[in-house]
Formats: structure tokens, C-alpha cells, sequence
């Protein structure tokens, strides 16, 4: 991996209005990145499993790995800088050409998606309000909580959908409210309450620091949807297009049995017009989004596929899947044809 020196967003102060005014983009963001030589990608210091620094002192994560996947596909390398921001600051950032693409986790909302002069492009993870419980309880699900003393930040839409939750199923429970999020895992940990409750993903970067992590589980369920996804600029299409079908890419060599391991003799092998569409071996595909032809197998080849991925980060931290199963696995998950 190419190590860069990494910009920093705290020069920024931009005002969220000015985002809906220069929505045309400069220049297009594929020529601009491909004559860099390095993807400028915007992450986030979220923790375990999603974006931190590993034990060999690199960059490691769910959202590293999207920027290493959009790399793979331009440069059939990770050329990458990864530009430190916040969830404040990422908009502005990518609206100023600070970055060239902001994976981190935004939630696909209207708001974002019609007033920013940004687009999302595509959905990786969907996350929700989910719970973590200890193993001896027995719980394998959100029903199995019925009656039991749930901890939530007070004041929260967590409360408000833990309420309406159970409201609809006439389910029976006892909130036990705190401050904010981090006193309520506080508050399960000494085990005044039966679960603890808050959005999946920063359940699962919270409780890895856990002593006694192994003891406890977070159910696969959520009560709540937040889908999302890389955003970048309005009217660049192409620059679009090549994000949104590079981490499609991942899934879609899962639906295939594409992995890492494989990936190098199924493309001299496999039979299958699709896989050979999508890995490079029949056909221009890669000329349509200004790639190479080995763009897609380059990505399976340097990061892997969506499972692949996803254990690698998520499953050390004990995140099951969930909808993010493929649907033949019962999830939500799957990937555009390579047609």
C-alpha cells in the first residue's frame, strides 16, 4: 500500500449552505484522480472494526477497505491518502474537492441526497438500532427480550424506536435510561439491565473493548433501517458510476464464488459469460467507465469479496451479518447484473 501523508480537514469551515450552491462539478473526478497518481478517500476514526490503526501501525477497517476497493478498480493498486474527517465535516469536505469520495457510513436520507450537491452511489451496509446481550440469557431475538430490562440513551430517537417497537408487538419491557450511549453500555457491563441498545455498528466498535467480550453477542436483528452508502459529487456521472459498481463488484463475486484465493484461475477457466464480463476475459467493459478491462478483478484480487470483507473486520468484532446477508441467504443484500 502507497503511504501518503494525510490531509486534514480542520482547515475547512465551509457553511452547510454553501453546499447547495457550486453544485457543478470543476472537472472531471477520474482524470483528476488518474493524474494525482493517489484516490484522496475521506474516513473517519469510527474504531474496531470499521476505521482504526491495526497492530502493524496501518490503517485497517470496513471503511478503509472501501477506499482500497475504489483504488483497485482505477489503479489496479491501493494508491490511496486517507483523509482524516468527521461526520461534520465530510460534506463540506468532499463538496470542496478535499476529498474524492466520502464511504464512511452516511446514512442514505432525502436531505443528504437532494439538498448537499452530493450522490449516493449505491448501498454497502445497511445498519440499525440493534442489541447486544449475554450469551447465558439465552436471547437469539429481539422477541425473546419481552419482560426483560432494557438500557437506552434517554432522550434519543433509540428510545423513541425501542418504544415503538414494542408498542406494535405488544411486548412488554423496562427502559432504563442514561445520559448517552457510552453510560448505558456502563450500565449493562455492571448488569443492571437484560440487553443494551443502540445503532449495530457502534455497538460492535464499543464493545470490542470489552474484557469479556466473548460473553456476549449483538443480535442479528434491527429495529430500524439506516441504509448506506459512498457519496460522492452531483453531475459526475462516470466518477459515480465507478464507485457505485466497484463495491458492487464485491457482492456480486460473492453471489459467484469469486474470492481472492480463486479469482486468478476463474478468470482463465470459468465458463460462466458473467464472471468472464465482469473479471475482463470476454467482452469492453471496462472502457465504459474509463478503466481497464481488469478493473473488477482487480478488486476481488486486492480486497476480496463482500464476505471476505466483511469477516476480515466485522466478524472479529462480533457483527453478524444480518440484512447484509445475501438474499439467498435470507438478507437484503445483492448485486447489479454485469450485463
Amino acid at each position: 500500500m502507497v503511504r501518503l501523508p494525510r490531509l486534514l480537514a480542520g482547515g475547512l469551515s465551509l457553511a452547510l449552505v454553501a453546499l447547495t450552491g457550486a453544485t457543478e462539478a470543476r472537472a472531471d473526478t477520474l482524470s483528476e484522480v488518474k493524474k494525482r497518481g493517489y484516490l484522496r478517500c475521506g474516513i473517519t476514526e469510527s474504531g474496531p472494526g470499521f476505521s482504526f490503526i491495526n497492530a502493524a501501525g496501518k490503517r485497517a477497517g470496513f471503511e478503509i477497505d472501501h477506499c482500497n476497493t475504489v483504488a483497485a478498480a482505477v489503479f489496479g493498486a491501493l494508491k490511496v491518502q486517507y483523509v482524516l474527517t468527521t461526520p461534520q465535516t465530510a460534506f463540506t469536505l468532499l463538496q470542496s474537492r478535499g476529498i474524492d469520495v466520502f464511504p464512511s457510513g452516511a446514512t442514505w436520507s432525502f436531505s443528504r441526497d437532494a439538498a448537499l450537491g452530493l450522490d449516493f452511489a449505491g448501498v454497502y451496509f445497511i445498519d440499525g438500532q440493534g442489541f447486544l446481550v449475554r450469551n447465558r440469557s439465552g436471547v437469539k431475538a429481539v422477541a425473546d427480550l419481552a419482560g426483560a430490562t432494557i438500557c437506552v440513551a434517554q432522550g434519543t430517537t433509540l428510545e423513541q424506536n425501542l418504544a415503538d417497537y414494542f408498542h406494535r408487538r405488544r411486548l412488554k419491557y423496562r427502559p432504563i435510561t442514561y445520559g448517552d450511549a457510552d453510560k448505558a453500555l456502563e450500565a449493562y457491563q455492571a448488569d443492571r439491565c437484560d440487553a443494551v441498545t443502540m445503532q449495530r455498528a457502534a455497538l460492535a466498535a464499543r464493545a470490542a473493548g470489552m474484557a469479556d467480550r466473548g460473553q456476549h453477542r449483538i443480535l442479528g436483528e434491527i429495529i430500524s433501517k439506516e441504509p448506506q452508502g459512498p457519496l460522492v459529487r452531483q453531475n459526475d456521472s462516470r466518477w459515480r458510476d465507478i464507485v457505485l459498481w466497484s463495491l458492487n463488484v464485491r457482492v456480486a463475486a460473492e453471489e459467484m464464488g469469486l474470492n481472492q484465493r480463486n479469482v486468478v484461475q476463474m478468470r482463465k477457466a470459468s465458463r460462466n459469460r458473467e464472471v468472464q464480463r465482469m473479471l475482463g476475459a470476454y467482452g469492453n467493459y471496462g472502457r465504459s467507465l474509463g478503466l481497464s478491462n481488469d478493473w473488477a478483478f482487480n478488486v476481488i484480487r486486492l480486497v476480496g469479496n463482500y464476505e471476505e470483507v466483511w469477516r476480515r473486520n466485522l466478524s472479529p468484532i462480533g457483527l453478524e451479518r444480518g440484512p447484509n446477508r445475501l438474499i439467498a441467504q435470507g438478507g437484503a443484500m445483492f448485486a447489479l447484473p454485469f450485463r
